[in-house]
């Protein structure tokens, strides 16, 4: 979408910003661990009791995934929230963590396994009535750049590849799982 203003003047007209994870709220890193024997099951009627609200209802399986957040991104979120900004996070992998997480943060949109993002994010900006240029989206890889194209403020984590920081209006000062959700909020003036 071709994008008109200075970056700070996009910046203040946006009313979403959604993240991928991994990579962007993470390092990257994803350690997995066996399950412990006996771990809880979900039952299949619980997930399609759950399933369409957004990937929270997953079925365990015979291992444990973890993934560290920085207490800063959530911050973040909680200042993008006072200020009336939605938030969210569209990633292509399926994660009982990403989750949990997403749970804790009280985000309004979370997508899982989803490997065409833009197809998601156009159905958020009708679910919502907003146009493109009022979101923004955090990205650190090549799977990002259709939404980053589309949208009215890309913006790249400092680890990002480098044709994503490329597309990018905003790199942020720090590394994905280092506080690169909270650099949005201070350094492009989301209306903050």
């Amino acid at each position: 979408m071709p994008r008109t203003g200075s970056p700070q003047e996009r910046a203040k007209k946006i009313r979403l910003i959604l993240f991928d994870v991994d990579g962007v709220l993470t390092d990257g890193k994803i350690w997995i661990f066996p399950a412990p024997a006996g771990a809880q099951q979900t039952t299949r009627e619980h997930v399609s009791s759950v399933e369409d609200k957004g990937g929270f209802g997953l079925l365990s399986q015979t291992m444990i995934e973890a993934k560290g957040f920085n207490a800063h991104d959530g911050t973040a979120f909680s200042l993008a929230r006072l200020a009336g900004i939605q938030t969210g996070l569209i990633t292509k992998r399926v994660s009982e963590t990403v989750a949990l997480r997403a749970r804790d943060l009280k985000l309004e949109h979370v997508y899982q396994g989803i490997q065409d993002k833009l197809t998601c994010f156009e159905g958020i900006l009708k679910k919502e009535n907003l146009h493109a240029s009022e979101a923004a989206f955090v990205g650190d890889d090549v799977i990002d750049l259709p939404v980053m194209r589309n949208c009215g403020f890309a913006i790249a984590v400092a680890n990002a590849r480098r044709e994503v920081k490329k597309e990018a209006q905003l790199v942020t000062e720090h590394a994905g799982g280092d506080g690169a959700g909270r650099d949005r909020s201070e350094v492009s003036g989301l209306r903050s």
